[in-house]
């Protein structure tokens, strides 16, 4: 099966740049969320979460590859989902998201070429920048899509994150079979 047969067409330099990924790390609102923020009377916040987003980052936790969020908030909600679906490595309240990019790099052992990143908006730009596979999500602010190696067919919070972990098994060779997978 090929990618373009399930989402959309890629180059060959997105391909090569996906088999080269190791760790692949999420901004979270605009990414896994579809950006709003909820808020009950009482002040509690409120996020939704793609199951779909949560199969794919099992498969590709399951295939090898590390998965890791930076995100500029913080927030229960989101330790409580990353911590399910088994995502070791999750940074909150990173107003300079490159700090914790290069505590991640240096504890994991990896280049940049080895990482990808996937946002939406100006404070995943510097990290975007440094990575060996930028990618942002179809609804991204303009600046990341054009930076970007590669766009999302699908927006942030409705399967971005799962079409980009399909995205880098495909290119590197690993089924997309997630049975026994829970999200």
């Amino acid at each position: 099966m090929q990618f373009s047969d399930l989402y959309q067409p890629i180059n060959d330099d997105v391909i090569h740049r996906a088999k080269r990924i190791k760790l692949l790390i999420c901004d979270i609102d605009g990414v896994f969320s579809d950006g709003r923020i909820y808020l009950g009377n009482q002040g509690e916040e409120l996020k939704a979460f793609n199951t779909k987003d949560g199969f794919g980052v099992k498969a590709l936790i399951n295939s090898g590859v590390e998965i890791a969020v930076i995100t500029g908030r913080h927030s229960q909600i989101v330790q409580q989902r990353m911590t399910s679906l088994t995502v070791k490595h999750i940074y909150q309240g990173q107003e300079n998201k490159l700090v914790a990019y290069e505590e991640l790099k240096a504890k994991l052992f990896l280049r940049d070429e080895e990482i990808a990143y996937i946002g939406d908006d100006s404070p995943d730009l510097p990290v975007m920048i440094k990575v060996g596979f930028a990618v942002a999500v179809n609804d991204a602010h303009p600046i990341i899509s054009k930076l970007s190696h590669y766009r999302t067919l699908l927006p942030g919070g409705y399967g971005a994150v799962r079409e980009l972990t399909d995205l880098i098994m495909l290119c590197q060779g690993k089924s997309l079979d997630h049975q026994g997978t829970s999200a």
